[in-house]
């Protein structure tokens, strides 16, 4: 389905990836928290991804949402089918 990297997560931010079902999501520089429930995670709420962690996702990916807990994180993310 594709690659994407996300470098502007200081308000929360889906994948920009339509239609895929599971993907590798991997943290940079700085630890993410992330959210599928419908609402937006915070900076200190929603389940912490540390950076350097990766993990897979399984679900509709239009739902999963990213936000940064200090300034500089990124993540990396690769969908399949």
């Amino acid at each position: 389905m594709g690659y994407r990297q996300l470098t502007n997560l200081s308000a929360a931010i889906g994948i920009p990836i339509a239609n895929g079902r599971v993907a590798l999501i991997q943290a940079l520089n700085q630890n993410v928290r992330w959210r599928d429930d419908g609402t937006d995670p915070t900076g200190s709420v929603g389940m912490r991804l540390h950076a350097g962690e990766s993990f897979f996702y399984t679900g509709d990916l239009r739902a999963i949402k990213f936000i940064e807990e200090t300034a500089s994180a990124q993540l990396n993310v690769t969908a399949y089918q």
